[in-house]
């Protein structure tokens, strides 16, 4: 056994630091919840709107588009079309409602984090174990403060899903634009660029598909935080799961599991097909 003496606990400081913030910072968590709830309503508002056949043709076009493959093309809207088939379509809306949300608060948040850290060393090596302590801590430990500071409901889900899925997009921004090639900066320093033209005609259009990994990443995991996020209310189909998993309900649970992975199907295929029209022509 390990020695009582020797025990230290940080757990009752951060208690007190979490409820001093719940006490003091109140009007500022509800001003960010209406913000963000608004956000969401109105994006789930428009993905309802739009009729679910609306929603096929948009993936079968945007497939055709980007790959010019007829099976690439029909296999999304087949794939999509049985979320509707299963009864999900309204909950599956909700559910991308919320990826989309906690994508967009991670893209304008991640990005800039990542470029600051490619032209920072300093910068690079403070974050970097913050990220890999991010990365590695358990996806439920975020629904605890979420759920501390902004109570139940869409709004904790949204936050801890941005939280879980923030590092990749700081990451392979931060590695893309540090992988810009030297000799390409010293053209551009020779012919007279600025840092500020350096960055935004040299080293982010060529950091680009590198970032579009990092988008399709963050995607990929703000999908899998619905299941956990439905625990503290975010809805959904992981509540679907969720329900099923307390009724031990192994179809319901199969088709509300197969709906969350055609989404993840469907946008995974089109972000990588969008990164690759950004690749540069090989040689």
């Amino acid at each position: 056994m390990f020695p009582e003496e020797l025990q230290y606990h940080v757990a009752p400081y951060i208690a007190s630091f979490v409820k001093w913030l719940t006490v003091e910072w109140s009007p500022f968590f509800d001003s960010l919840s209406n913000l963000l709830l608004g956000m969401l309503l109105q994006i789930e508002y428009f993905l309802k709107w739009v009729p679910w056949w609306g929603w096929i043709l948009f993936v079968v076009v945007i497939s055709w588009y980007l790959t010019r493959d007829l099976l690439k093309t029909l296999l999304p809207g087949v794939l999509i079309f049985t979320i509707g088939l299963f009864g999900l379509w309204e909950v599956g809306m909700e559910t991308l409602g919320i990826v989309i949300v906690a994508v967009l608060i991670s893209l304008v948040l991640g990005i800039p984090l990542g470029i600051a850290m490619a032209n920072s060393d300093r910068f690079n090596a403070i974050n970097t174990p913050i990220l890999d302590a991010m990365q590695t801590m358990p996806a439920m430990v975020y629904l605890i403060p979420a759920l501390m500071l902004f109570q139940l409901g869409k709004v904790p889900g949204v936050i801890a899903t941005v939280i879980y899925s923030l590092p990749p997009v700081i990451r392979l921004t931060n590695l893309g634009i540090r992988q810009v090639s030297q000799e390409v900066q010293e053209a551009a320093l020779a012919f007279g660029a600025s840092p500020w033209q350096m960055m935004r005609e040299v080293r982010f259009p060529l950091a680009v598909p590198t970032i579009m990994a990092g988008i399709n990443q963050t995607t990929m995991m703000a999908l899998s935080m619905v299941v956990i996020a439905s625990m503290i209310g975010a809805g959904g189909l992981g509540e679907e799961v969720l329900k099923a998993t307390n009724r031990v309900a192994v179809g319901m649970g199969f088709e509300a599991g197969w709906a969350i992975v055609v989404l993840a199907i469907v946008i995974d295929r089109i972000t990588q097909a969008i990164a690759k029209r950004w690749e540069p022509p090989q040689q």
